[in-house]
């Protein structure tokens, strides 16, 4: 599993800088250019003009869902102190025969059997999108909501997930694991700006302002097995994050692993930096354990993009179910 104390000491080395007043962090917030009251960032890029664009390329034939499946055992957060996948049943045919919840009788529920069950778990597990309020700088997030003024017993009152707004846009999945002929990128390779940029060449492709722009390392094919998968994942670079956004315009960026970014960090006074500067620098979310496996078999490398999320009120993430739609 990955070295959670590499995260804590690079925590604290920043925190200790800040008290002491360091020059070496400057980073800060970005503001928003949609306004003072902005909560969702770069997904306003989505307008009717862009979604009927899209939407009247698809050609009508194959889809592709790039969710993954939840179940018990899957990669989770659970080094860093947080909960795993858990489901049970709340509700069994036998069970309900028993114990007559419904006090309908014997003979009904004999008659008509009934099945229910219940989930618990992280918000940041299985295919999501990180909301905007994710990760902060010196106490503030994405466009200078301050935590102190927002986040509350019951999540944040700005850029929660329920925020965010179905995403109908233009997809581009970067294969860099096809590019360099491998079928799975070596555990901590930090993907590059070049990385991008011969991937993009070796699949013709091109960036346009408002994209999804998904980055495959192969780490997917480690999905079932959740040690492996969570162990020295690959990443992004914070070039690479910059000449996707900076560069190719990207609205939403998102990667086949769970870290999304490579460890250790790059920087020594921020331990998340790719997170920081896409959340919180640029207002763009982040969608994490994207199924790509099915996209780069068949090289499909532009397509319709349609995800939504579930409106968890004041959460930092949601599950989404994202499928990709080829074009004519």
């Amino acid at each position: 599993m990955f070295d959670t104390t590499i995260i804590n000491r690079a925590l604290a080395a920043s925190l200790i800088a800040g008290l002491l007043g360091s020059s070496a962090i400057a980073q800060e917030v970005g503001k928003s250019p949609w306004g003072p009251k902005d909560e969702i960032g770069r997904l306003n890029l989505i307008t009717p003009q862009s979604r009927a664009a899209i939407l009247g390329r698809i050609d009508g034939g194959r889809s592709y869902d790039l969710a993954v499946e939840y179940f018990i055992g899957m990669p989770s957060w659970e080094a860093a102190g947080d909960p795993p996948y858990q489901m049970w049943m709340t509700h069994t045919p036998h069970g309900t025969a028993v114990s007559d919840p419904m006090k309908v009788g014997k003979e009904m529920n004999d008659h008509v059997s009934y099945t229910g069950s219940a989930v618990s778990m992280y918000a940041h597990m299985g295919t999501h999108i990180d909301a905007l309020n994710h990760f902060g700088l010196n106490g503030k997030i994405w466009n200078g909501y301050a935590a102190i003024d927002h986040l509350g017993d019951q999540g944040w009152t700005v850029t929660g997930a329920e925020k965010l707004p179905p995403i109908i846009a233009r997809g581009v999945m970067i294969d860099v694991a096809a590019a360099k002929g491998m079928q799975m990128l070596p555990d901590n390779y930090r993907v590059t700006r070049k990385d991008l940029q011969e991937a993009l060449d070796a699949q013709g492709a091109t960036l346009q302002q408002g994209d999804v722009v998904l980055i495959r390392t192969g780490r997917m094919q480690h999905y079932e097995n959740a040690s492996a998968y969570m162990s020295n994942p690959p990443g992004l670079s914070i070039d690479a994050a910059k000449f996707l956004v900076e560069v190719g315009g990207a609205m939403v960026v998102g990667a086949d692993n769970l870290s999304f970014e490579a460890f250790p960090a790059e920087t020594e006074n921020n331990y998340v930096p790719v997170h920081t500067y896409l959340l919180a620098q640029q207002g763009a979310p982040i969608i994490e354990l994207v199924n790509l496996e099915g996209l780069s078999k068949d090289r499909v490398y532009e397509f319709a993009f349609v995800g939504a999320s579930l409106k968890f009120r004041g959460a930092d993430a949601a599950p989404i179910r994202p499928v990709a739609l080829p074009l004519r």
